[in-house]
């Protein structure tokens, strides 16, 4: 078993700005010479997410607003209180979403469905730069 380990930086716009990185984490995994494995996609940090979806405007409009609908940003989040930095909201999001995905492959192509993209979403209240971290283990 080989693991690489490998980065992306993503320059995002904040609030429920959805990023399709797809063909990045594809070309690492060419990169890699590893024929069949795993990677996993994830961002340090607790205002971000990585999940799959359709990328295609209806879809990430519909994201964008059920995520408002479950955790608005007009409502009281004890972390605003705390810390005056109006993004309780991008925490609880961040935190439902999830950080990471895992995704396998073979001959050196990822496994996902034929409308299935490998995206960013930044859910904090400004742009931002961020680090995604790609890790391919594998043979």
């Amino acid at each position: 078993m080989t693991v690489v380990t490998r980065e992306i930086t993503l320059q995002t716009r904040g609030n429920v700005d959805i990023i399709d990185f797809t063909d990045k984490v594809a070309e690492l995994l060419r990169e890699s010479h590893l024929n069949d494995g795993i990677v996993t996609v994830f961002v340090p940090g607790s205002t971000g997410a990585i999940t799959t979806v359709e990328y295609e405007p209806g879809l990430l409009e519909d994201l964008s607003n059920a995520l408002e609908r479950m955790m608005p940003q007009g409502i009281e989040y004890k972390h605003n209180l705390r810390w005056g930095d109006a993004n309780g909201h991008s925490h609880v999001r961040a935190s439902l979403l999830g950080p990471s995905v895992t995704i396998p492959f073979s001959n050196r192509k990822l496994l996902t469905g034929t409308w299935q993209q490998i995206v960013f979403i930044d859910l904090d209240v400004r742009p931002r730069s961020r680090r995604i971290i790609v890790q391919i283990m594998g043979e």
